[in-house]
């Protein structure tokens, strides 16, 4: 046994139909913010007692959420109202937004440069609207616009390479962009599955973990360009994490409500935990080893132990 239940979390209720998306943990502060898309908010929790703190509201149709803990920010994208906003940690009153892209959903950030990648989903009847947006964060204004193969889904970024990678829906690709040319696509990763979706970083093996709408997770192996199925997952998925610590991969998955769990180290599935049905969303605390599933049924969290 991988995750064991801990506790739930009430949220506050709905106010329109739908419910959470990304969601990301403030490590110093201890602080989880969840993008509660239904009431165009952020939901904060005290990631210590496991209890609901407060709202941060007029956030139209947010739905991803970043935090930087090396410069202490955190970032969301609204894709209601097309910006993004940015404010230190805890100082949402001084919270900065800026325009976007069209629908803007994925946020990948390089630290080192202040540079906030913004993948935007786009507007299928306006042409070339699929794009990614550089937002210098220091200057608060966008540097440059990319525009993509096709709909972008999450985003992430690798020190080492120091470079962006964007999950492409269709076709299924991953794309690099050099952070320090961010005005073109640098390198393009073939994905053997249907719908590239959530993605996230191992930086010490050196590879990107993407699940796939065509249920399966792969990686991709950034020094080799090899990307080996890393196993079958309970249905389409959504938000992927790695836990750097552990070597553990989460994988939500809305429909049936589970999370799959993964072995990042030998490739094989450790078990698959129930959740709720249209839970599709995760956070994880890497210094707690705790995993935090986002319920919409219910409007609660549910957080687990990773043992």
């Amino acid at each position: 046994m991988s995750l064991r239940l801990l506790s739930h979390i009430e949220l506050p209720a709905h106010a329109k139909q739908g419910g959470f998306d990304h969601a990301a943990v403030h490590h110093e502060s201890s602080r989880l913010y969840v993008a509660h898309t239904s009431n165009d908010d952020v939901d904060v929790v005290d990631a210590t007692s496991d209890r609901f703190l407060r709202s941060i509201h007029g956030l139209k149709g947010v739905a991803g959420v970043l935090v930087s803990d090396e410069r202490g920010l955190l970032f969301t994208s609204n894709r209601g109202e097309n910006t993004i906003s940015l404010f230190s940690a805890g100082r949402e009153q001084e919270m900065v937004r800026l325009s976007s892209g069209i629908r803007p959903n994925g946020l990948a950030f390089d630290p080192s440069r202040g540079l906030l990648l913004v993948a935007n989903v786009g507007d299928p009847e306006i042409g070339n609207s699929s794009t990614v947006s550089m937002i210098d964060v220091s200057q608060k204004t966008a540097i440059g616009t990319v525009v993509l193969p096709g709909r972008p889904r999450w985003a992430v970024y690798d020190e080492r390479t120091a470079a962006f990678y964007v999950n492409i829906a269709d076709p299924p690709l991953i794309v690099e962009i050099e952070a320090k040319t961010p005005w073109t696509i640098r390198e393009r990763y073939k994905v053997p599955a249907k719908g590239p979706h959530g993605l996230d970083l191992d930086p010490i093996g050196r590879q990107l973990f993407c699940a796939c709408d065509g249920q399966k997770l792969v990686a991709v192996h950034l020094d080799s360009g090899e990307i080996p199925l890393v196993g079958e997952l309970s249905g389409p998925p959504d938000v992927v994490f790695f836990n750097r610590g552990l070597g553990h991969v989460y994988v939500a998955v809305g429909n049936p409500g589970v999370i799959d769990v993964f072995d990042a180290r030998r490739n094989q599935l450790l078990e698959t935990v129930p959740t709720e049905t249209g839970a599709h969303t995760l956070a994880v605390d890497q210094k707690k080893n705790k995993v935090y599933a986002f319920l919409p049924a219910s409007h609660r969290a549910a957080v687990y132990q990773d043992e």
